[in-house]
Formats: C-alpha cells, sequence, structure tokens
C-alpha cells in the first residue's frame, strides 16, 4: 500500500497541474494574404509576416498598400511584428541557423522601408516576439528538441526576457510545465500583452492561446487559462484600437483572422 502510494505521488508531482479551458475565441473576419509566420495590427493597417517578406494591407478593405522583401541571408527569419510608437517592430532570427542568432529590426509602419536593427546576440534562443510595456522591452527566446534548437537546451529553455529602454538584460522567467508539455518539441511562437494586463503566448501548431501573468515569486509564469481559437499557433497580435480583439494567421490558407477573446 505504502508503494502503491508512493508511487501515485510521484506520478502527480511528473504531470503537468489541470489549468481551466476559457471560452473559445470566435473568428469575426477572414482577410486573404500569404501570411507564414504571422500578423501585426496598427489603428488602420494589418502586416502580413512571412519570414523575409512583410504585406501591409488596408484593416478596413484588406487592399494591400505596400510590401518589403528583404535579403534571405540577411533576414532569414522574421517571426512576428508589432506596432510600437509608430514604428513596426519586429523579432528576427536566423532559424533554423545554430549557434541561434536574435535581432529586433525596425520599419516604417507605412513604406515598410528598414530603419534600424537591434543586435542582441546569442546564448539565450532564437527570439519570436517583441512588445512594449511600462517602459520596458519585453522578448520571449524560443528554444527547440530538434531543427533550430542548440544542444543542450531543449524547449523547456525558452525564456521571457525583460529589457531596459536600452536593451539591456533585467529579468527572464521560464515557462511553467502546464505550457511546456503542450508546445513540445516546439516552442513558444507568438505573444503580446493583452488589454487585461495579462501575456497571453501561442505555440508553433495547437490552435490555444496561453493566458499567463508573471509570478508572485519564483521564476516561472503563471498559466492561468487556455483559451481554444482557430489560428493555429504562430504569431499574434492585439488591436489596440478595439479591445479584445487579435489577430492571428491560419496556415493551412494563409488568411489573416480577426477573433474576438471573450
Amino acid at each position: 500500500m505504502i508503494a502503491l502510494l508512493s508511487a501515485l505521488l510521484l506520478q502527480a508531482a511528473a504531470e503537468p497541474p489541470a489549468v481551466p479551458f476559457a471560452p473559445a475565441a470566435e473568428t469575426l473576419r477572414r482577410y486573404p494574404s500569404g501570411a507564414r509566420q504571422g500578423v501585426a495590427v496598427g489603428p488602420s493597417d494589418l502586416y502580413a509576416v512571412s519570414n523575409w517578406q512583410l504585406v501591409r494591407y488596408d484593416k478596413q478593405t484588406g487592399e494591400k498598400r505596400a510590401e518589403w522583401t528583404g535579403d534571405p541571408a540577411r533576414f532569414p527569419h522574421i517571426n512576428s511584428c508589432a506596432v510600437i510608437a509608430r514604428e513596426l517592430v519586429c523579432a528576427s532570427s536566423n532559424f533554423p541557423g545554430v549557434p541561434q542568432v536574435s535581432t529586433v529590426e525596425v520599419f516604417d509602419p507605412v513604406t515598410l522601408a528598414h530603419r534600424r536593427s537591434v543586435a542582441l546576440g546569442l546564448g539565450t534562443g532564437s527570439i519570436t516576439w517583441v512588445d512594449r510595456k511600462d517602459g520596458f522591452w519585453w522578448a520571449m527566446f524560443a528554444n527547440y528538441d530538434g531543427k533550430g534548437g542548440e544542444p543542450p537546451r531543449d524547449h523547456r529553455h525558452t525564456t521571457l526576457v525583460k529589457f531596459d529602454a536600452e536593451w539591456r538584460r533585467l529579468e527572464a522567467w521560464a515557462l511553467p510545465a502546464s505550457i511546456l508539455a503542450r508546445i513540445a518539441p516546439m516552442s513558444v511562437s507568438g505573444g503580446g500583452w493583452g488589454p487585461d494586463g495579462r501575456l497571453y503566448l501561442s505555440g508553433h501548431d495547437l490552435p490555444e492561446l496561453y493566458a499567463v501573468r508573471l509570478p508572485a515569486g519564483g521564476g516561472v509564469l503563471d498559466h492561468v487559462e487556455t483559451i481554444p481559437m482557430e489560428a493555429e499557433g504562430q504569431a499574434i497580435d492585439w488591436d489596440e484600437t478595439a479591445p479584445g480583439t487579435l489577430y492571428g494567421i491560419t496556415r493551412r490558407t494563409r488568411e489573416i483572422l480577426a477573433m474576438k477573446v471573450k
């Protein structure tokens, strides 16, 4: 009996804690696009993100407004973007190349002309998204079990990093086991701070959104709830002009999706 009880306790300790599922996000609208990695949203524009290509669309009509295509050798993997302080700020890496190199690439949000780069170097992972909150920069660095990974790190080494305004690293957090179990063997592809003050993360493949918050203590994020959505992971972005509206993509049709998160 004691041996059985010990085995059950060990099994329970090994399993991630149960996290509630919230009501599914409602898809409000679809936009034809060629997006492969994700989408960004501004007051009047949408931006399809596809590695070394960015395309700006009118948010109301869906009409194509501008396009930028970079050198694939210099910009092999722009994963996500966000409109921040009148600039299009993008997370870029050399994925699936190793050693992993991460940069932040900044573009004009109207013409899509490349303005500047912030080189973040090696050693943490491949940056997948970047956001700005409370005067700080926040970014997620992905790690993988296989392609694009850098042993001995694997998906469990995916890290949220907080930077100051000059991109000096201040703090960092790990993902909880409840999220790691669902994204393995890949990592977090999208993320951003929501209108409710929580951080929302998306994986690489599953049609789910993970709401997390900074912990009151320790170095592991708190997983609050999981929200089903149509977008199969990839980069996401909140519409600041329409609180509660989240944009994502579906790789099945390469459409941009406008979704309502309840």
